[in-house]
């Protein structure tokens, strides 16, 4: 394998946040991104080599991005792959992850049937498109459920907890579409896994702990603050999950760990939703492992070596959401004390304006003493407001 100037180039669909973190990934290895991306300016367009304006869906800019790639790959669940499919045959330029695992990932319910399909241990689940069906399938699974969208839905979107029947025609209004729902599950601790598949290679990053509140995603703790024997399970049900999976990339898998046994052990590990692309829960190792989720992803889709997912020390990292009422333009306060600090690191996603709960950056914070490196970036991050 060579390198030569310029290097190969990988195109992406999506230019968010993580396009840019791919883009800032990239550079060192001499990759040269371009990304496709309906908004102008996008947050990956300072750190990458081109810009094409064009929906995520649209044929003519994932063709366009195709002619000027080696390889295509996407950082939101929103790219077409029918069209990707389609461009890849036509221009013979690879897509990974395969279209058809984006496919299967687009749709929750056919995830979840893909998967415990193939033996991955899943919370029960049914399929409902009218309210007396997610009546039907409450008394079934028992109340309170999680009623979610089968399309379209994230970080908390197109969820809707049902509490008894009488919130059933609500909460189906509020999905208003085809919808899964799944039993409630008492979970001990939430936990994720960026597993990595490469060219005949597979891995997985430590185990995460997640910490959500109102169903996003606010920090994240490496390694797990629990057990090795359920890191180790969880290990086991994330490389079961790459299994069932098709192309190159890495995979943000997220799981729960039961408050009580399932199977004679501490708690049964079960999967919640795969992401086919680096996920928010994989931001800490960038400060936290000798291969970030993002070098990785570059590797992995390129084809070659995967890098070592050896973490180098605890870490954790908190999100920066907007704390305003209303849209408006992204001004930032407080930065000082983060970047004042030793040990934490400051993530801007450069992001033009800013709403309420919108992810605008991150905090990370590595050493010794996990609850403390929690509190304390809490404390920087809680210390960011973008209100004026």
């Amino acid at each position: 394998m060579t390198r030569t100037s310029p290097g190969p180039t990988v195109g992406v669909v999506g230019g968010g946040q993580l396009g840019r973190m791919l883009g800032e990934a990239a550079a060192p290895l001499g990759v040269e991104l371009v990304v496709a991306d309906p908004t102008p300016d996008c947050p990956a367009a300072p750190v990458v080599r081109d810009q094409l304006v064009g929906g995520f869906e649209d044929e003519s800019t994932i063709r366009e991005l195709a002619e000027r790639a080696d390889v295509l790959t996407f950082e939101i669940e929103l790219a077409d792959p029918d069209a990707l499919e389609r461009v890849a045959e036509e221009t013979g330029t690879p897509v990974h992850p395969a279209p058809e695992t984006l496919r299967t990932i687009q749709d929750k319910l056919v995830q979840k049937r893909r998967l415990a399909d193939a033996g991955v241990p899943v919370p029960e689940f049914r399929g409902v498109d009218t309210t007396d069906e997610l009546r039907e399938a409450c008394e079934e699974l028992g109340y309170p459920a999680m009623l979610k969208a089968r399309t379209g839905g994230y970080d908390g979107r197109g969820n809707v907890p049902v509490s008894g029947p009488d919130d059933a025609e609500a909460a189906m209004d509020e999905v208003a579409g085809p919808a899964m729902v799944e039993e409630m599950v008492d979970f001990e601790r939430e936990l994720a896994v960026m597993g990595c598949l490469g060219d005949g290679e597979r891995d997985t990053f430590p185990v995460t702990e997640t910490v959500h509140r109102e169903e996003i995603l606010r920090e994240s703790v490496a390694p797990a603050r629990a057990s090795d024997e359920v890191r180790e399970r969880a290990r086991e049900v994330a490389l079961d999950v790459l299994d069932a999976m098709d192309g190159r990339g890495v995979f943000g898998i997220e799981l729960f760990q039961t408050s009580e046994p399932r199977s004679g052990s501490e708690g049964e590990i079960l999967l919640n939703e795969i992401a086919p692309r680096p996920h928010n829960s994989g931001h800490w190792t960038i400060e936290g492992c000798h291969t970030s989720q993002f070098e990785q992803h570059v590797r992995a889709v390129l084809g070659e070596p995967l890098g070592t997912t050896e973490i180098r020390d605890p870490t954790v990292s908190a999100n920066i959401l907007g704390d305003v009422d209303e849209r408006q333009d992204a001004v930032m306060d407080g930065e000082e004390s983060v970047l004042s600090t030793a040990r934490a690191h400051l993530h801007w996603y450069g992001k033009r304006e800013v709403y309420p709960l919108r992810k605008m950056g991150h905090v990370t914070m590595t050493g010794d003493d996990r609850d403390g490196l929690l509190a304390e970036v809490g404390e920087l991050r809680d210390g960011l407001t973008f209100r004026r």
